[in-house]
C-alpha cells in the first residue's frame, strides 16, 4: 500500500515521537480488513514507538483508534484512511504525542475550555479534498481536550447511517445525531460552533492583551504573507491574523501561472508561505478572526483590534488582505439545505449524487466545468445561467452540449431552493424574459457563481465599491488613514496569485514609508 519512498519519508517524520502511540484495532471479518491491517502494519514499521494492539471486541467494518501511553486519545477511524485522509492519520499520530503543528497558548486555552463530554463523528469521502482539513482540526482538538472524542467515518462503510442521518455532502460533522457543520471550514469556525453548541467554561479574567505592533496584517494568503514579510524585513514589529495560512490557496489544485514556478499546488504553496514567514520575526496568530476594529485613536495613533477569541491588540498600521470566498445565491433554502442537497464543491460531494437529478447554478467556466465533471456520475445535470448566454469558453460549452444527460436553461433567475425538511426536492426559477415562475424537480444543487470579497467586517470603516471590494490607491491606501488593503479583497483588477503577492508587497512598503517618512499628501 505504501511504497518504499513513502516509508522512508515517514521514518523521518516520526523520528520526533517521544512516547509510544498504539494503533488499536478491532477484529473484523470485513473483506477490507486485510487492507486496513496492511496499512497499520506498514505504519508501525516506520517507528519503534508506533505499535499495534488488537482488541477482543469485533466490528462489522474496519475500525481502529489511537492510544498514547495507555491513555485513549479520543481519535478514531472507521474505514481505511487512505487517499486524502492518509495525511490525517499521520498528523493524528504526531498530535497524540504532542508533536506537529499545534495551536498557540490562546487557542489551546479555548479548546480545553469547551464543556465536555464532546462526541463528534465526521462523515467523509476519500476523494474529498476539503475533508482532511476538518478531520485534522477535530483530531487536534481531541488530542488537546481530556473529554473530547472524534471519529472519522468513511461513508462507504456506513451507508445506512449516511442515509438515516440525511448526509448529502462531505465533510459532515455530526453531534448527537444532528449536523454541526457541512463542507469546507476551518478550526476557528469549528471551535466557534462548538462553543455555541456545547458551551465553554467561564473565564474569570478579562480580554487577553496581545500588546502593540507597528503593523498588523489580517489574512495569510499570498497578499497578506507578502505584506508581513516586507514589513518584518524593514524591522517593523509585525503580527498576522488568519483562519489558516494560505487562505483560499488551500483549496486550489494545480497552479501553473506563478512565474518561475512551472507547477505547484495550493497546499504546497501555502506550506511554503508559512515556512517563509517562519524565517522572520512575525507573530503568527492563526485560527483567529477579527470581531471588531476601532479606527485610529488620535491621541495614541493606534488602531485597536478585538478578536473573537477574546484577545485584543493595538497597531499603528493595519493591512487588510482577507481575499474572497465562494459567492452564495442568497435565496430561500440555500442555507437551510447546505450539506443536505446544496453544495459548493462538485469534486467533494459529487459521489453522493450518483444516479440523481442535479443542477449547477452558474454558466461561467467554473459552472460548466462542474457540470462536465458531474455528468459522468449523476442521472442528469441542468445548468442554470442568469444571462441570455453562457459566459464559459466555447470549447467547454461545446463539450456540455454534446452530453446526452445535460441541458441548459438560460436567462433564469433562481428564486428559491425547494425542500421537504430533510433534503432538496427542486428549484424554483423565474424566466427573466417572460417573468413566469417554473419549478424543476431535483435532488441536488451545486452553486458556482464566482467569488465575493471578504470585506463585510470593514465596510463601515473603509470605502468599498458596489461589489464589496475595498477601494485602494496605487500604494494600497484605503479611505482611512493607517489602514491599507491588498489582494483579491480590493479593487485591483486581475485576481491572480502573482498580482496579490505584488500588491501585498506594495502595501507593506507603503506602511513602512508612511511610518518612517510620514504619509504624502
Amino acid at each position: 500500500m505504501l511504497d518504499p519512498e513513502m516509508l522512508t519519508e515517514l521514518k523521518d517524520v516520526f523520528r520526533r515521537l517521544e512516547h509510544e502511540v498504539k494503533l488499536v484495532y478491532y477484529r473484523s471479518t470485513h473483506d477490507k480488513q486485510a487492507e486496513l491491517m496492511e496499512l497499520l502494519t506498514q505504519m508501525s514499521s516506520v517507528s519503534p514507538l508506533i505499535n499495534l494492539e488488537e482488541l477482543e471486541d469485533s466490528s462489522s467494518v474496519p475500525r481502529f483508534f489511537l492510544r498514547h501511553q495507555d491513555r485513549d486519545v479520543g481519535i478514531k477511524f472507521t474505514g481505511i484512511p487512505g487517499g486524502h485522509e492518509f495525511s490525517s492519520l499521520v498528523l493524528a499520530i504526531l498530535n497524540a504525542d504532542g508533536q506537529g503543528k499545534l495551536p498557540d497558548a490562546g487557542m489551546t486555552r479555548r479548546i480545553r475550555g469547551l464543556k465536555g463530554p464532546i462526541r463528534l463523528r465526521t462523515f467523509v469521502s476519500l476523494s474529498c479534498e476539503n475533508c482532511p482539513g476538518v478531520v485534522q482540526a477535530l483530531n487536534l482538538m481531541a488530542s488537546l481536550h481530556p473529554d473530547f472524542e472524534h471519529e472519522m467515518v468513511d461513508g462507504e462503510f456506513a451507508m445506512d447511517e449516511v442515509s438515516a442521518l440525511g448526509v448529502q455532502g462531505v465533510p459532515s460533522v455530526i453531534h448527537d445525531g444532528k449536523l454541526v457543520s457541512s463542507g469546507k471550514t476551518t478550526l476557528a469556525e469549528l471551535l466557534g460552533r462548538l462553543e455555541a453548541r456545547v458551551g465553554k467554561e467561564a473565564v474569570s479574567e478579562g480580554p487577553i492583551d496581545l500588546g502593540e505592533y507597528r503593523v498588523t496584517v489580517i489574512g495569510a494568503g499570498p497578499a497578506g504573507v507578502a505584506a508581513a514579510i516586507y514589513t518584518a524585513r524593514k524591522g517593523l514589529k509585525t503580527a498576522i491574523i488568519s483562519d489558516r495560512i494560505g487562505g483560499q490557496l488551500q483549496d486550489t489544485k494545480g497552479i501553473e501561472n506563478l512565474i518561475s514556478v512551472p507547477y505547484t499546488e495550493g497546499p504546497k504553496l501555502s506550506h511554503n508561505l508559512g515556512e517563509h514567514m517562519a524565517a522572520y520575526d512575525i507573530d503568527v496568530l492563526e485560527h483567529r478572526r477579527v470581531a471588531a476594529i476601532a479606527p485610529k485613536n488620535e491621541e495614541t495613533g493606534l488602531i485597536e483590534l478585538k478578536l473573537e477569541s477574546g484577545e485584543v491588540l493595538r497597531t499603528r498600521a493595519l493591512i487588510i488582505a482577507t481575499g474572497a470566498k465562494w459567492r452564495e445565491l442568497g435565496v430561500a433554502g440555500e442555507k437551510e439545505y447546505l450539506g443536505r442537497g446544496v453544495a459548493f464543491c462538485p469534486h467533494c460531494d459529487g459521489p453522493y449524487y450518483k444516479g440523481k437529478d442535479i443542477a449547477v447554478i452558474g454558466g461561467g467556466n467554473s459552472g460548466v466545468e462542474a457540470a462536465l465533471d458531474l455528468a459522468g456520475i449523476v442521472k442528469s445535470v441542468t445548468v442554470f445561467e442568469f444571462l441570455p448566454e453562457l459566459k464559459a469558453d466555447a470549447v467547454l460549452i461545446n463539450k456540455l452540449l454534446a452530453l446526452p444527460n445535460a441541458r441548459i436553461i438560460k436567462n433564469a433567475r433562481t428564486n428559491q431552493i425547494l425542500g421537504n425538511g430533510d433534503g432538496v426536492t427542486g428549484i424554483e426559477y423565474e424566466d427573466r424574459a417572460t417573468k413566469v415562475l417554473h419549478q424543476v424537480a431535483l435532488e441536488g444543487v451545486f452553486v458556482q457563481i464566482g467569488l465575493v470579497p471578504n470585506s463585510a467586517f470593514v465596510r463601515e470603516i473603509v470605502e468599498t465599491n458596489r461589489f464589496g471590494e475595498i477601494v485602494v490607491d496605487n500604494k494600497g491606501h484605503t479611505s482611512r488613514p493607517g489602514i491599507y488593503a491588498a489582494g483579491d479583497v480590493t479593487t485591483v483588477p486581475y485576481k491572480q496569485i502573482v498580482v496579490a503577492m505584488g500588491e501585498g508587497a506594495k502595501a507593506g512598503l507603503a506602511a513602512f514609508e508612511d511610518q518612517t517618512f510620514g504619509p504624502k499628501p
